[in-house]
């Protein structure tokens, strides 16, 4: 069975078990659930897979019909319209909605944490980039620059857009292309002018700096990521690390082909539904 399951059955099992109702209670009808569309899983292998889970393990669970979206412009629509109740994000990025717009809301749950890590995927014959990357990563850290923009970029970024993000260039310097979705603001963010900002692109700003080489944002869909990084047409595309557990294998979801970073953030997922 594919490993995706295994992230997914762990997200609803976590999210879910602490709203059980009582053995004896009616299971309450499946809510629709907003997702940006992942690698390896159909909507339908989603909820058969879930409903597996929940038969194995004898849980009497509230249950979400997953609905599966290419971006986050689609999935809010779909949530203004109804044809959502429940959006899933990383907790940024849902205070960078609720922020901004008065009609979200976040769903509490105090008893949940769920946290992904995020880091750079690339292919797994480039481990002279990987290398790079990961060094980068470890300097930032050390030497306060990544607490410094993780600040600037996310903490402090409320109901404005970040501050912009200016790219150097370096003449007869090698190139690498990386991939940007916009769908995770403040993280990956991309402008209504179409211009890439936000932490991501800060990241990127600063690790063309470092290495003295020159950085090429292309703009992809979410669920094109994979292909855009195996096909070639990028060096490096943003990836999140689902925590190792029990069930969930180190290498879950991580694409065919491709070597991870050392991660650079984390990020605790959340809900986002309409105020009532």
């Amino acid at each position: 069975m594919k490993k995706i399951f295994t992230i997914f059955s762990a997200f609803i099992l976590f999210s879910l078990i602490l709203t059980a109702c009582g053995e004896n209670k009616p299971a309450p009808s499946p809510v629709k659930l907003g997702m940006i569309k992942h690698l390896n899983a159909s909507e339908e292998e989603f909820n058969n897979f879930t409903k597996e889970i929940s038969s194995t393990l004898s849980l009497n669970l509230t249950s979400y019909n997953p609905v599966f979206y290419d971006n986050l412009n689609s999935m809010l629509m779909a949530l203004d319209s109804g044809e959502i109740k429940v959006i899933s994000t990383y907790d940024c990025v849902a205070r960078y909605i609720t922020a901004r717009n008065s009609k979200y809301e976040i769903i509490k749950d105090d008893t949940l944490e769920f946290i992904d890590a995020f880091c750079f995927a690339m292919r797994e014959d480039n481990t002279a980039l990987k290398n790079d990357v990961d060094k980068f990563i470890d300097d930032i850290r050390n030497d306060g620059t990544l607490s410094q923009l993780t600040k600037e970029y996310v903490t402090n970024v409320k109901n404005s857009d970040p501050p912009a993000v200016e790219i150097q260039h370096f003449d007869g310097a090698d190139t690498i292309k990386i991939a940007v979705t916009g769908d995770l603001p403040p993280l990956d963010l991309v402008l209504a002018n179409g211009q890439p900002d936000g932490f991501n692109t800060a990241l990127l700003a600063e690790l063309g700096k470092r290495l003295h080489k020159n950085i090429e944002i292309i703009n992809v869909d979410s669920a094109a990521r994979a292909s855009a990084l195996m096909s070639n047409r990028v060096d490096l595309i943003f990836w999140a690390i689902v925590p190792v557990s029990e069930i969930i294998p180190a290498d879950a979801d991580k694409p065919d082909g491709a070597e991870l970073s050392t991660p650079y953030y984390r990020g605790k997922i959340v809900h986002v539904k309409l105020k009532d």
